[in-house]
């Protein structure tokens, strides 16, 4: 007959204080650490090293997450080298090839992204002196050079448009090269030079009023070449980029305004409408279209013609023949503010 052996019960007195002093600690499970392990290698602390540096890179540095994605590739590639040749972790391995091709494949965008944008010969001059100093990004410029648009040229003596004859709707150009004029019925007005709106006036103007025609000629005076977009095509580009839609107002205006200068003085060269670019407007109330088109509501009367062609340069005397203007060119005063 089996006996069981009892163990006896172990009582404590009454007021009996156990000795803490002299115990012996046991750990609570088997995972706490009894004695601290040897220094991992040295690839290890220059991973974390890694690591630790691209998170104290400041936001304030330009290229501060191009900074933070290497780092956290090269930290993660030494963790996999550590782990392999030193531990011989598998799990330790398979989560930083995880996190090294994540942040690869990051690195590799943002390499991509800041990479130099080549502009095309012809439109380096272009973008420096017109879209550059608006800081409009090279990659944008080459967005809207890129596509539903193309450059044309136009031997000398040749026609941009015919007035009572071209459709406004179809184009907006910019002359890149060569030199253009434009005339009214045989007297000259203008010129047109590189880097300038051609048919500013008339995109500002068709903008509410559609299917009109050329009331200008503009014919080549030199050998020219222009960048033309398709004017249906561009405007949906501009509806969809915002900032370039304020910019294309603010250079269409500007270019009125030039315009507007020349008109005052025939004579300008291109070197003096540089000068004018960097001026504020001073008839920014008046558009050139306006301008043009009241010259045709006075071909009855020579003297309004003459007196435009003389070059009226004062602005009192644009202010007085303004509402003559609306009257002849149909157009209300509410437009024109819409206009300019």
């Amino acid at each position: 007959m089996n006996t069981t052996t009892m163990s006896p019960l172990t009582v404590t007195p009454l007021g009996f204080v156990p000795d803490f002093k002299n115990a012996t600690l046991e750990p609570f499970n088997e995972t706490a650490c009894e004695n601290w392990k040897e220094i991992h290698h040295l690839v290890f602390h220059v991973a974390n090293i890694c690591f630790a540096v691209g998170l104290v890179i400041p936001t304030t540095l330009n290229l501060h997450m191009i900074f933070l994605r290497g780092l956290l590739t090269i930290g993660c590639a030494l963790f996999i080298i550590w782990a392999t040749l030193y531990r011989c972790a598998l799990d330790i391995m398979i989560w930083n090839s995880v996190f090294l091709v994540v942040n690869l494949l990051h690195f590799i965008y943002l390499v991509y992204k800041r990479r130099p944008i080549k502009i095309e010969k012809e439109l380096s001059s272009l973008y420096k002196r017109m879209f550059e100093p608006l800081h409009v990004p090279p990659e944008l410029f080459q967005r809207l050079t890129g596509q539903f648009c193309n450059i044309q040229t136009l031997k000398t003596g040749q026609a941009y448009a015919a007035e009572d004859k071209t459709s406004v709707d179809d184009r907006l150009s910019i002359l890149l090269k060569g030199k253009m004029k434009v005339s009214y019925r045989g007297h000259f007005l203008h010129n047109i030079y590189p880097c300038a709106f051609i048919d500013s006036p008339e995109f500002r103007s068709t903008q509410m009023n559609r299917g009109e025609k050329f009331q200008v000629t503009i014919i080549a005076d030199d050998n020219c070449k222009f960048l033309c977009w398709s004017r249906e095509r561009l405007t949906y580009f501009l509806e969809s980029e915002p900032f370039l839609y304020e910019i294309f107002k603010y250079l269409i205006g500007k270019d009125i305004t030039n315009k507007l200068y020349s008109l005052n003085d025939p004579t300008l060269n291109d070197k003096a409408s540089k000068k004018i670019d960097r001026q504020p407007s001073l008839c920014s109330q008046l558009s050139v279209m306006q301008m043009r088109n009241s010259m045709a509501s006075t071909s009855d009367s020579e003297d309004g013609l003459q007196m435009f062609l003389r070059g009226t340069s004062s602005a009192s005397s644009l202010r007085n023949n303004q509402q003559e203007f609306y009257n002849a060119y149909g157009v209300s005063r509410l437009q024109h503010d819409v206009f300019c």
